[in-house]
């Protein structure tokens, strides 16, 4: 890319667009609402990936897997699942970063896993796809094991498509239960470099 972005552009009146998000995700950069307008632009180290190999899934959760416990559907209501996850307060996602991501949506470069209960969205993740790695943003539940259901649907298809690069920006005791883990920046860069260079299709 002509421009590298790094922690330090974080001026006010930095407005997103969808080619200003490819570029940052490229360069291992994600953006989030800084103060009087501004875009914080973050580059953990160390940085959270899920092997798309070791993922678990708890005893209760595989159970409403095998029986189909939920209805799921993929690209479905992108814009309707980044709203689900901006009604958890406090939250960054913003009208903003909602119609930038959701242009990226209609680009190809970004994807919804919408989980469903009797007609009603119950659950879901989104994120980002460059190559042959996927930038999970958030996700959300409304339901017992809702948003745990859309992560291991995202896995699953990931693994169906040979994606080689499942990142999700910070560890938490929550993603952890799932197989996530801490490697250093500069090795993820190595493993996002790899995926970029891939073709692998989402839909």
């Amino acid at each position: 890319m002509a421009t590298t972005l790094n922690v330090e552009d974080n001026m006010p009146g930095m407005r997103l667009s969808p080619e200003l998000l490819e570029r940052a995700y490229r360069q291992g950069v994600f953006p989030m609402p800084g103060a009087f307008g501004s875009i914080q632009w973050h580059q953990p180290d160390p940085r959270a990936v899920l092997p798309l190999e070791q993922f678990h899934a708890s005893r209760s959760l595989q159970r409403k897997l095998d029986k189909n416990y939920f209805d799921v559907t993929y690209n479905r209501d992108f814009t309707g699942v980044m709203r689900a996850c901006a009604e958890r307060k406090p939250t960054w996602i913003n009208a903003e970063f909602i119609a930038n991501y959701t242009q990226l949506h209609r680009l190809g470069k970004g994807h919804s896993v919408e989980v469903w209960k009797d007609g009603a969205l119950v659950g879901g993740i989104y994120g980002v796809h460059l190559g042959g790695a996927f930038f999970a943003e958030s996700k959300f539940h409304r339901a017992t094991d809702a948003s745990k259901v859309a992560l291991a649907k995202l896995v699953e298809r990931l693994r169906e498509r040979r994606f080689a690069l499942l990142e999700v920006q910070f560890l938490t005791d929550h993603l952890a239960q799932f197989g996530v883990i801490e490697i250093p920046h500069a090795q993820y860069l190595k493993q996002l470099d790899a995926a970029l260079a891939l073709n692998c299709s989402f839909a």
